[in-house]
C-alpha cells in the first residue's frame, strides 16, 4: 500500500501516528500567570540534545500549556509511568482555563527547586525545564498549522532513588508509558542492552 498524505489514505483510522511509535509521552506541568497549576500529556514529546539535556513537545491547537510556557519561560516534563496510567490519562481532560488538572486527576503537585511550575509528586522522574521557543508549525506551502513546538532546556532533575539500579535510572523498572496511535498505549517492563560497533 502506499499513498499521499495529500490525497488520503483510504483506511478506517489515520496509521501516522501508529507508524511513529510508540513515542514517550511529555506529561507537561505549567503555572500561568496568575500562579494556577495546568497539567496535561503530550504524545508528541522526546528529547532533542544531551549537552545541554533539551526537549521538545508539540501542541495540536493553542493550548494552556503551550501558552503558560511561552508566558512564564518554563515548564516541567514528568516521567509518566504505567502506575500512573489513570491519572495520566485524567489529566487530558479538557478543563477550561484554571481548573486544576492535578485535583481533577487525584494527582499530589510538588514544588520544584528552579521553575515555579509544580510537578507530579508521585513521578519517578520530572525534568524542570526553561522555554528556549515556542514555534508554530507552517506546511511546504507556508501556510500555518496551528501547531505549536514548544522547546525547553532542562535546568534540573528529579530522580526518585528507588527507580536507580546501579547508579543508572531504571526504565523498565519505572515502567515507562509510550504512545503507539489510536487508542493503543506501550508499557516498558522489559530492557535489553546493544553495544554499538566501533570503527574498523
Amino acid at each position: 500500500m502506499f499513498y499521499e498524505t495529500a490525497r488520503g489514505h483510504g483506511l478506517p483510522h489515520d496509521p501516522f501516528k501508529a507508524i511513529v511509535a510508540p513515542r514517550p509521552i511529555g506529561w507537561i506541568s505549567t503555572r500561568d500567570l496568575e500562579g494556577r497549576a495546568n497539567l496535561a500529556p503530550y504524545s508528541f514529546f522526546n528529547g532533542v540534545g544531551g549537552e545541554p539535556p533539551m526537549v521538545m513537545f508539540s501542541s495540536e491547537g493553542w493550548k494552556h500549556s503551550a501558552a503558560n510556557a511561552q508566558a512564564t519561560g518554563e515548564f516541567v516534563c514528568n516521567f509518566a509511568s504505567y502506575a500512573l496510567r489513570d491519572a495520566m490519562n485524567a489529566s487530558s481532560a479538557p478543563l477550561g482555563a484554571g481548573e486544576d488538572e492535578f485535583a481533577f486527576a487525584g494527582l499530589e503537585p510538588a514544588p520544584c527547586r528552579l521553575v515555579r511550575a509544580p510537578r507530579v509528586a508521585l513521578s519517578p522522574a520530572a525534568l524542570e525545564c526553561r522555554t528556549l521557543s515556542v514555534t508554530e508549525l507552517t506546511t511546504i506551502d507556508g501556510v500555518k498549522t496551528g501547531r505549536f513546538v514548544v522547546m525547553g532546556q532542562v535546568v534540573g532533575v528529579h530522580i526518585d532513588e528507588e527507580f536507580l539500579t546501579d547508579g543508572m535510572f531504571d526504565t523498565a523498572k519505572a515502567v515507562a508509558l509510550a504512545r503507539c496511535g489510536y487508542r493503543d498505549y506501550a508499557a516498558v517492563f522489559e530492557t535489553f542492552g546493544m553495544t554499538r560497533p566501533t570503527g574498523a
